[in-house]
This record gives C-alpha cells, structure tokens and sequence, in this order.
C-alpha cells in the first residue's frame, strides 16, 4: 500500500490531505480567520457554575464561553492519593470552583453549532512520540498498540526514562518501534516547552493564549507522518523550508521524503482531491456494485442507509444484498473519515436473514475502521438491522466547514416549490389589496416562480385579478432567491 500526504497552502487557507492507493481518505482544513482551538491552553475565568448540570461556563476570551464538566477539572493529588484512576467519586462542581475564579484551562473540543468549546483543567501536551501530562503521574500506552509485548517494551521503557520526573506521559502510536534515544529526546523536547507553558501562566492575562498548537501543516507531520508514508508534497516553497526545519529537529529520518511540488497544475487536482470533496459534501455516495449510500447529518446524530439502487431479482437476493452491504460497510468507514463525521452514527444495511452474512457485515465494518485516526465504537446488529456507533471527533465535519445553511430554505435541507410560493404569493396579494388602496398590483419573485404562474396558473391568475378588480403584474428577480417574493401595491 501507497500513502502520500498533500499539503496544499494559500494565503488564507492550507488544507492536508492523506491519500492512499491513490484514494483520498481524510482531508484537513485550516483557515487563518477561523483556526481551531484543540489544544491550545487558555488563562480563563469562572463566569457561572451549575451545580445541576456539574459543570461551569468559563471565559476564555473566544466568543462563546466554553464549557467544563466536573470531570474534566484536575485535582492535585495528596501524598498516598493515586492522581489517575482514583474510584474516588467526583465532588460537587461548587466545591470544585466558583464564580469569577481564575483558571488555566486547555480546549479539548472546538465549538461545534451552537455549542460552546469543551475543556480541562487536565494539560497535555504532545510531542512526536509521547504526550506530556504535567500534572498527573501516569505512565501510559496507547490502545492502538496492540502487541502485548510492544507494549510492555514501552512501558518500561518510559519508565525507566522518567523515573526521576514527576509528570505523567502517554506514549503514542507514532512511537511503535522506536528506541530509547528517540524517547529521550522527546522528553527533553517536552521538558523545555512545559517550562516555558509555566513561564507564560505567571505573564498572561484572563482570557488570552499562554500555549498554541502547532499550525495544520506540522500538526500533519507529527500526528500524520509514520513509515509507511512514501513522501509528502508542499506546494509552497516557505512551508517546505518550516516543515524541513521542524522534521530536521524532531523527525529526521523522514526529512528526505519532503519535496516541493512545483507544477502548474493545482496539486489537489492532480490527485483528484478537489472532485472527492465536492463529492463527500453531497447526501449519495455510489458504490460499484450499482447500490448507493444516503449520509444524513443533523445536530442529534447521522444517519446512513445502505440501498441496492435497483431490482434484484429472487433468485440470489441473500447473496447480492450480503455483497452490497460488505462492499457499504467500507465504503461508510471511508465517508466517516473523509467527511470527519463523529457523535452518534445510526446505520441502516439491507436487511439480511443470514445470521453468518450480519456478522461477517460487522467485522468488515470494524476492520475498515481500524485505520481510523479518531476513537470509534461499533454496537452490535439491532433486531430491526440497525448498527449503532460512536465515532470521537474534535472539529467540525466538513461539511460544517465548508458550507453554511441554505438561505432559500433557512437551513431545513429543502426549498419550497415552485408551486407552493405561488399559491403564497396569490393569499398575500388578496392580503395586500384588502388592506390598501391600490390600482394595480407588482410581484417581484425569482424566476422559476414567474414563470410557473405565468405559464401553468394563467387561469387562476385571470380570476384572482377579477376578484380583486386589480390588474397583477409578475416581474423576474434574478438575485431573488426561490423562495423570496415581494408584494407592492401601486
């Protein structure tokens, strides 16, 4: 298997995208006036605890107040107290904090709809190869780890390396493999940025930024750039020399495999990156077998029905159905990742009578997913033939960064007809009339709309003028949108 990651950068923009085998499967976007806010720590300030709901709303300078939940406050552990994984129960957020209080905090979900950001008072910190947590004393190793006995050459390798510190340390998937010299420095690296964090806490006032994050384009080569990746493309020469100077001093054994990309040819195009984003913003995704997938994303959750796009036949319908559903299975753990779907994912397979054929259907779908950089849980198989799943996500779908609610429908996902404005604006006129005086009427209106009434309500048209005795004038409005219309009595 190839993988290559593309980063593409303009002025305002740069957006990276993984591609492997030549199919684009995830893709980031970062704009300069709307940057996220994952990880970046903030000095803030209590603005209301409720104790209802064991959480406060803090300050942090952004324009909603963001949003802790008891459990995401840190408490310093006491001599003999364990710092993590206490059974202690949480105290009541009252005794936690209070209003108006000072608070470092870190943005672990960016604001979502209407949704404020979620935080921690739990720091971390990540480097290429671990993640720094200053204020507990865990030493731990990622679940996507799964080699019992790589895991256990981490872990102690980790805790031979920080026997003499205090802070915790997650080891990351990244590190799989990698020797103590990597290790170590990694800590170092960590040692010198948490001091400098610390520095700025004493410096910095409510509401501003003591630590950001790095720019998408590192934040892709730290989290994104393991072995298997054949090469990374830059189009702009200035963000090649900051990603060869960030891999030269943390990751230099991957520096040769930057390279400019100079052509006349927009990058994503050249891989076919922009055609797939047009495509992820839509509702129908094909698959090859002749079926189609219908990806519906609402605030509560989304939804994906599995259809087979035509007849079947009776003969081999079990069979057919088994293929369409596998061949949906991961085609839908493709769309989630490219479309950074996440919260609850409700999805409807073809109905199947074969109990062999669902379970075979659900460890494909668990086995596409294990690429998945986000945190998925899969459910079992409902008696109705629903699959229920949680997939964790931090930012913004695509299609919530890239598009905004239809201003024709006021962000229902449809427009009225044609038809229905039309009938609309016949009650508004008889409205009009009755209210004011008047010797003619003018409709302004799109012209979709014009031209229905004109063409296929002639009649009712003739005898709404005789029964207000007023001549109607309809008059196209191309900036008008479908639904908009205005009545003006003359």
């Amino acid at each position: 298997m190839t993988e290559e990651i593309l980063i593409n950068v303009t002025p305002r923009e740069t957006r990276v995208a993984l591609v492997e085998n030549g199919m684009l499967q995830e893709v980031y976007i970062e704009r300069a006036q709307r940057r996220g806010y994952v990880g970046n720590i903030y000095k803030g300030r209590v603005s209301r605890v409720m104790p209802g709901m064991q959480a406060a709303f803090v300050e942090i300078g952004l324009d909603r107040t963001a949003f802790l939940h008891a459990n995401d406050l840190a408490r310093m552990p006491q001599d003999g107290e364990v710092s993590e994984g206490s059974t202690n129960a949480v105290p009541s957020i009252t005794e936690l904090v209070r209003e108006g209080q000072e608070i470092v905090v870190q943005v672990v979900k960016d604001p979502i709809g209407s949704k404020g950001a979620r935080l921690t008072t739990h720091l971390s910190i990540p480097s290429r190869y671990l993640v720094l947590l200053p204020y507990a004393r865990t030493l731990g190793v990622s679940v996507r780890i799964e080699d019992d006995s790589e895991r256990a050459r981490l872990k102690e390798l980790v805790h031979t390396l920080a026997a003499e510190r205090t802070q915790g340390y997650i080891v990351r998937t990244n590190a799989e493999g990698v020797g103590a010299d990597a290790l170590r420095a990694d800590m170092g690296f960590l040692d010198r940025l948490w001091l400098s964090v610390s520095d700025n806490m004493g410096r910095t006032k409510v509401g501003e930024r003591i630590y950001e994050e790095l720019p998408l384009s590192l934040r892709a080569l730290r989290d994104c750039l393991k072995p298997h990746v054949d090469k990374v493309r830059i189009d702009s020469r200035e963000t090649l020399d900051r990603a060869t100077r960030f891999t030269e001093e943390f990751i230099p054994e991957f520096t040769e495999r930057l390279e400019h990309y100079p052509g006349e040819r927009p990058i994503f195009d050249l891989y076919g990156v922009e055609d797939e984003i047009q495509r992820a913003l839509r509702k129908e995704t094909p698959l090859k077998s002749g079926g189609y997938l219908i990806i519906d994303q609402t605030e509560a959750m989304t939804t994906v029905d599995v259809n087979t796009g035509g007849f079947l036949g009776h003969r081999n319908l079990e069979e057919t159905v088994y293929k369409t559903n596998l061949e949906a299975a991961q085609a839908i753990a493709r769309q989630l990742r490219l479309r950074n779907l996440g919260g609850i994912i409700i999805i409807d397979f073809i109905d199947m009578s074969d109990d062999e054929h669902k379970r075979q259907v659900l460890r494909t779908l668990e086995k596409s997913l294990a690429r998945d950089h986000a945190k998925t849980t899969v459910y079992d198989m409902s008696p109705l033939g629903l699959v229920e799943m949680t997939r964790k996500r931090t930012t913004e779908s695509l299609e919530r960064q890239l598009c905004e609610p239809c201003a024709a429908c006021n962000g229902r996902g449809t427009a009225k007809s044609a038809e229905t404005v039309g009938y609309e604006i016949f009650r508004e006129i008889t409205r009009a009339v009755r209210q004011f005086e008047a010797r003619s009427v003018l409709v302004l209106a799109s012209p979709t709309v014009v031209q229905r009434v004109v063409d296929e309500e002639s009649a009712a048209l003739v005898e709404l003028e005789t029964f207000i005795g007023k001549p109607i004038r309809f008059q196209p409005e191309e900036q008008y949108s479908p639904e908009q219309y205005d009545v003006v009595v003359l």
